[in-house]
């Protein structure tokens, strides 16, 4: 062969670099494929709306949305009503609001949960973003930005009734009270809280984080009250105030695990079988070997792992579901792949390029969180990056 050229089947020479092309659309490249029902999120919207009845009803779409795709997700919730979005940090806000702005409801109210970071100030005032006040000494600074330029800055206060994580705390609220100079330069549109314990209605946290509420909100301006999160809707008409702050349950999880699921399912997560195996009695599989059949086995190895969000703690605990059945993961799982036992099976009815459901019909969201000891949170939030991603419906 010549000096230069390539016997590899490059394509390229030396010192040149041949134009490549994938051949291959992205969806038949993927191990697995995440689907997100728009449609069905929007439902979710009307069904929380409908429970919340004469309550506004925001939504809470940070973390990209629960995982979900914040600039697919926020446009649909807005076509469907939802004036009031919640987001933890300010990046998440500014991303916001310009996702808003170009699907043309710049009305829509931009919340930041984190509250306005020292030197972050002209960012919240430049983008209208509102900050939620968690300390005294978030509120010293955002009245001194709104002294600075000469305007009342909105704002919602914290007030935290029991969770002991942000909020203005019992002698914080008493300062304000017998001093409320502090509110002055600002506007004050909310005051509000976050509940512990809503997913258990029978746990007296819960009435006592309302009558400590009740109890704030004696000793400060009349303004907007927003308690109730996705499970705080389904505690009846006493949490719901003036408006509800849904997350989760937008996305399908049960904000009311007592009960059947009141929301539709919007995830549909399956992946692809990478190759099916026969072992015998005591072959172990997986790292550690933490699995060892118990007889002749098929192991179907699967294409995703922990580092697509298939948490570590689905092993030997999670399943998948193929052929109408619940098929157990076997072994630990690995940063890309899982083992699953596929005996329960004929022989042929899983091979190599078909596909098993991970999120689906006969096995939710909440299903596999609580095979991993989790919450359908940590489940959507983890959603990897490697997934090919396909939308339905959302109207636009």
């Amino acid at each position: 062969m010549a000096a230069g050229g390539a016997a590899d089947g490059s394509g390229g020479t030396a010192g040149q670099t041949a134009a490549r092309v994938r051949a291959s659309d992205p969806a038949t490249r993927a191990g697995a494929h995440l689907t997100v029902d728009l449609d069905a999120i929007a439902a979710n919207y009307r069904i929380l709306c409908a429970q919340t009845g004469d309550t506004a009803c925001g939504a809470v779409v940070k973390a990209n949305a629960y995982g979900l795709g914040v600039d697919r997700v926020a446009p649909v919730l807005a076509r469907a009503g939802a004036r009031d979005f919640f987001v933890a940090t300010i990046d998440e806000a500014l991303d916001l609001r310009e996702i808003l702005d170009a699907a043309g409801i710049p009305e829509a109210r931009v919340v930041v949960l984190n509250g306005p970071l020292p030197g972050t100030e002209p960012d919240l005032v430049g983008f209208g973003i509102t900050p939620v006040l968690n300390s005294l000494d978030d509120l010293a600074r955002w009245g001194a930005a709104a002294r600075a330029r000469e305007m009342r800055l909105p704002a919602i206060l914290h007030v935290d009734t029991g969770m002991s994580r942000l909020g203005l705390p019992d002698e914080a609220v008493q300062v304000l009270a017998e001093a409320p100079d502090p509110l002055a330069p600002l506007r004050l549109d909310g005051v509000m809280s976050h509940l512990a314990c809503a997913p258990d209605p029978d746990n007296p946290e819960n009435a006592a984080q309302l009558a400590r509420l009740r109890s704030a909100l004696a000793l400060l301006p009349t303004a907007p009250v927003s308690l109730a999160n996705s499970s705080g809707i389904f505690l009846g008409p006493a949490y719901r105030f003036d408006l509800a702050r849904p997350g989760v349950a937008l996305y399908g999880v049960n904000p009311a695990p007592y009960r059947d699921n009141p929301m539709h399912p919007v995830v549909h997560l399956c992946a692809r079988v990478l190759q099916v195996r026969q072992i015998d009695a005591q072959r172990g599989v997986g790292y550690g070997s933490t699995f060892r059949a118990a007889g002749p086995t098929r192991i179907a190895t699967v294409a995703a792992g922990y580092g697509d969000g298939v948490l570590r703690a689905l092993s030997n605990s999670g399943c998948v579901v193929a052929g109408g059945q619940r098929l157990p993961i076997v072994g630990r799982v690995s940063m890309d792949s899982i083992t699953v036992d596929a005996t329960a099976l004929p022989p042929d009815a899983l091979t190599a390029g078909d596909s098993v459901t991970l999120i689906g019909p006969g096995h939710d969201v909440d299903a596999l969180a609580t095979e991993a000891g989790t919450i359908g949170y940590e489940i959507l939030t983890a959603l990897g990056r490697r997934y090919h991603r396909s939308y339905r419906g959302g109207d636009g």
